[in-house]
């Protein structure tokens, strides 16, 4: 039987442990592997693996010894419950093999959990899951995950389900973050708030947010953006006492000032391009590069992005001699005085 995407979604946390088996196939390695993880969890516990009621069968294991499923599937462990044989990295290749411990399966024994890449309508092991009457065939796609998914991660992480607004600002975070990810931002949300009885707001997830690794270069660029030029210096001598490169302070701030200028010339205005900035930005930082994209304008950040290209050219320029640091820092002192005009 074929499951749509809403049916997976709750077969996933509570499947039937009277399947016979459940084929999960898709593009993306990570998706598959977390719903794998979920409804494994699901069927035997978390001490299932330690107790010898999961077998781990990857396919070219199972090429070289086809009985191995049926073995897997018949076996018995010393500890009770339902149990799980796991074959991983499926493809046509092994649906012959796969398909007799369908057909053999009775109840009491394994279930049989397979995962695979990407499979097409014709699929033969796709076709086998999908025709069984007692058995499930589900594909995951990159499609953004629905606001049950992120309350089901929430709840699993142990978060309470925050109000609409932040909730919001989760919806666009698990949209630009790989599932991994987002699963881990939320697992680091919960140890971030624990013993907190505040609410979950968008400053706690900006936060746990990943951040970029230019985190140092972001100090000397929002002093450039905010014209407080007095400051460039002290800050500048830091960098390059850290090794921080010219040519990646330069790339630093031109990703800065595009941004700003992506958010000041959307139609709808600042606040609303800043809200279609990808990857997303919450809380504080949001309130800041929005003062700074409505403080610029559009025609300040034009001019700001030529000195900056400007700039880039010549520090990558052969015939160029001057110190690189020392160029980067005019530009950066010119910046911050064209933000005071």
């Amino acid at each position: 039987m074929k499951l749509s995407a809403r049916e997976a979604s709750g077969y996933f946390a509570k499947p039937d442990a009277g399947k016979t088996g459940l084929l999960i196939f898709g593009p993306d390695a990570m998706r598959i592997a977390l719903k794998r993880q979920q409804v494994i969890a699901a069927l035997i516990g978390p001490n299932g693996e330690e107790e010898m009621r999961l077998t781990r069968l990857p396919a070219a294991d199972l090429r070289k010894d086809p009985a191995a499923l049926i073995d897997a599937m018949t076996a018995q462990s010393f500890f009770p419950g339902p149990r799980v044989a796991f074959v991983e990295d499926a493809t046509d290749t092994i649906a012959k093999t796969i398909a007799p411990a369908l057909e053999e399966w009775r109840k009491g024994d394994a279930q049989i959990i397979v995962t695979a890449g990407q499979l097409n309508a014709r699929s033969g092991l796709r076709k086998m899951f999908e025709s069984h009457s007692n058995a499930f065939a589900v594909g995951i796609y990159d499609d953004p995950p629905s606001r049950q998914e992120i309350e089901a991660e929430l709840t699993r992480a142990g978060i309470t389900a925050p109000d609409r607004d932040v909730m919001d600002d989760l919806t666009v975070l698990s949209r630009a973050l790989d599932p991994g990810d987002f699963r881990q931002t939320l697992e680091k949300l919960a140890l971030y708030k624990l013993n907190d009885a505040a609410p979950l707001s968008s400053e706690d997830i900006a936060n746990c947010a990943p951040t970029s690794t230019e985190a140092g270069l972001d100090d000397v660029i929002n002093i450039v953006a905010e014209a407080r030029s007095g400051e460039i210096g002290p800050v500048m001598r830091k960098l390059q006492a850290q090794g921080v490169q010219p040519v990646a302070l330069c790339i630093a701030t031109l990703r800065h000032f595009k941004t700003l200028y992506a958010a000041a010339s959307d139609p709808g205005g600042a606040a609303q391009g800043i809200g279609k900035l990808r990857p997303p930005v919450f809380g504080p930082r949001r309130d800041r590069m929005l003062r700074q994209a409505q403080g610029w304008g559009i025609y300040n950040l034009e001019a700001a992005l030529s000195l900056i290209v400007d700039t880039d050219l010549k520090l990558r320029s052969a015939s160029q001699n001057a110190p690189s640091m020392a160029l980067v820092e005019r530009c950066l002192i010119r910046l911050a005085m064209m933000a005071k005009r």
